[in-house]
């Protein structure tokens, strides 16, 4: 018997060919819309190098010979993971030499902020249980002052901030000051190893809440010391209301209050409005993942991992997708290590509408800002 040689019966059906567009619709989709975010594929390279920082350190600060002696056991790997993580997605340099002092720098300003809190927070506990938090007031402000030093001294006020966070989630006490520093070391050197193999495949994008401050006006003060201002007063009526009122994780309210104040009180409103809206789907997302985090936790690992690439891309231009991806990896991640209450993770969501009302009032009443037209 002869094979056929009418061309349709080799040909793919209608049917069939329908069918696989269909299902490669959703991947052209999200192909076009990650190009949109971005073009250039650079700050993909970022996402990937913030990932690998993280999980790098992670992994080193867990070695037994790392660990062995620390009085209380701390969180090396958790701490040196996330001094080099937030060190990765401030740096914005586009050299290696460039970005390796900056990063080692970033890291040391975390551990600094994380041994601040440590020296000050036990001499607090005299103002009740929210006390401690007093600390984080002044890392609130020091995100905005040190803004006047550029791009660099933006980061350095954020890594404080941000060590001075991670130190009282941890409730670290003197005896941890070592495990502080050795996280901070194992952070350089996890930071730095992925920027040098990046290479020139990056191309530095400024984050917008790392950015100086507008142009200063005579016979007022500097707008990065009114940007310090406006977050410190608003992250100390945060610490007033969970002092009143014991909120679930006030850290999250004065976190959002700190960093969606801008070099403006237009800019302020703007970062408000894409913060609250990206939380508000992200923390949803999250929670729908609860039964995979309990029952697949790799899974969830990728899924976070994933999400850190999209916040890389998306921060220095679409904030809500950027604050999105990031309460979608906080919740998922709290709930792979054990936090499955939603009531808890739900918190997320309206702690940072709190923190965003307080940051947008602060920015409003206190010395607001306006950019001044050329």
């Amino acid at each position: 018997m002869e094979p056929s040689t009418d061309p349709a019966d080799h040909e793919p059906s209608s049917d069939t060919t329908r069918i696989a567009a269909t299902a490669s619709r959703p991947f052209a989709l999200m192909a076009g819309w990650l190009a949109r975010l971005d073009p250039g594929t650079h700050r993909r390279i970022k996402g990937l190098r913030l990932v690998t920082a993280y999980g790098l350190a992670s992994a080193l600060g867990t070695l037994q010979d790392v660990t062995h002696g620390l009085p209380r056991n701390a969180s090396v790997g958790l701490l040196a993971a996330n001094f080099a993580l937030w060190a990765s997605v401030a740096e914005a340099r586009s050299t290696r030499p460039e970005s390796s002092r900056d990063l080692a720098l970033l890291c040391v300003a975390a551990a600094l902020g994380a041994a601040m809190y440590i020296c000050l927070a036990h001499s607090l506990l005299v103002f009740g249980h929210a006390g401690p938090e007093l600390v984080l007031v002044s890392g609130a402000f020091l995100v905005g002052y040190l803004k006047r030093f550029g791009v660099t001294g933006g980061g350095l006020g954020s890594q404080i901030y941000i060590g001075q966070l991670l130190a009282y989630g941890a409730n670290l006490v003197p005896a941890d000051l070592t495990a502080v520093a050795i996280a901070g070391a194992i952070a350089m050197l996890a930071s730095i190893v992925p920027r040098l193999l990046s290479g020139p495949a990056e191309r530095p994008a400024v984050v917008a809440a790392l950015s100086p401050g507008p142009e200063p006006v005579p016979g007022r003060p500097s707008p990065e010391f009114v940007m310090g201002l406006q977050a410190a007063c608003g992250a100390l009526v945060v610490v007033a209301l969970n002092a009143w009122l014991n909120l679930a994780e006030s850290v999250w309210a004065i976190t959002a209050c700190t960093y969606v104040v801008a070099g403006s009180a237009t800019g302020t409103v703007q970062r408000v409005r894409r913060r609250i809206i990206g939380t508000l789907i992200g923390v949803p997302l999250g929670l729908i993942c609860l039964p995979v985090a309990e029952h697949v936790p790799l899974l969830i690992w990728l899924a976070a991992a994933l999400a850190m690439i999209v916040y890389s891309m998306a921060l220095p231009e679409r904030y809500d997708v950027a604050c999105g991806a990031f309460a979608f990896t906080l919740v998922v991640t709290l709930a792979v290590n054990g936090i499955h209450s939603i009531p808890f993770l739900a918190a997320r969501a309206w702690e940072t509408l709190i923190g965003g009302a307080l940051g947008l009032v602060a920015a409003m009443v206190i010395f607001p800002l306006r950019v001044r037209e050329r």
